[in-house]
């Protein structure tokens, strides 16, 4: 059985799963560290250029329910220790009102994403803990295009209603990512929303972005898959099943 629960804070603007327990908790505020970049503007095709071609939005709508109302829901959760590595991060989930997304659900899906041994646990230098009070290292924050974009941009990052950010210590996933995923991205949903808190978590402890390392080879977990693949093959973990770390060449 589940023992959790929600509570709705304000929010800041400028694989395996686990028994939860509940507690109480407290949110933080923002500042940089991240991946985002402008979303190139969409070319408008010549006016006199036969046949007509009608340009396609960047991607699907969002599945949801409503828009965010700013505030956000906190799973009132503590998780088992995840890994064996010596710096233990601990981290929250929060899902902001009013778009359709179960925060408790949402939680389960993060934990068992850092808790594959593909993630970041294999590096044997990080172990991560879902928490809901006392000392934590970041927060994972489901948020609409709108409340992703004005919290990015504390932090000068043009989001673009598009993509995510890792912004002091809270790491903003668009909820239009975690519900349509990517038109670049070839794989289930599932699998991109390992990829946008791979690649989150992955800014947090220190990576930097990585390209395509070769055609037909797995994209680097740190790559801007959703910018496209460079010959690559679409790819959510860090690690292979094997712990070999799928890397690239470093981009800024």
């Amino acid at each position: 059985m589940l023992g959790v629960g929600v509570v709705t804070v304000l929010a800041v603007v400028g694989g395996a799963a686990y028994e939860l327990t509940g507690d109480s908790g407290s949110t933080p505020g923002g500042a940089p560290t991240t991946q985002a970049r402008a979303v190139p503007a969409a070319e408008s095709p010549a006016a006199s250029a036969p046949p007509p071609v009608e340009t396609p939005p960047p991607s699907p709508a969002p599945v949801v329910e409503g828009k965010g109302l700013g505030t956000f829901s906190t799973v009132q959760a503590n998780g088992p220790v995840m890994g064996k590595g010596k710096t233990l991060r601990k981290f929250k989930v929060e899902v902001e009102d009013g778009i359709g997304i179960d925060a408790v659900t949402a939680a389960k899906q993060v934990q068992a994403i850092l808790a594959d041994p593909r993630s970041w646990t294999t590096d044997g230098k990080n172990s991560f803990q879902l928490v809901t009070s006392g000392s934590y290292d970041f927060t994972v924050r489901i948020a609409s295009p709108e409340t992703v974009d004005k919290i990015c941009a504390t932090a000068g990052l043009d989001t673009g209603g598009e993509v995510n950010c890792n912004v002091d210590r809270q790491v903003m996933v668009n909820i239009k990512r975690w519900n349509t995923g990517s038109p670049k991205f070839s794989g289930p949903i599932e699998e991109y929303r390992a990829l946008i808190i791979n690649h989150e978590v992955g800014h947090r402890i220190g990576h930097n972005h990585e390209g395509c390392p070769g055609p037909g080879k797995p994209a680097p977990a740190m790559m801007q898959q959703i910018y496209g693949l460079e010959g690559c093959v679409s790819n959510a973990w860090p690690y292979t099943d094997t712990g070999k770390y799928l890397s690239g060449p470093a981009r800024p």
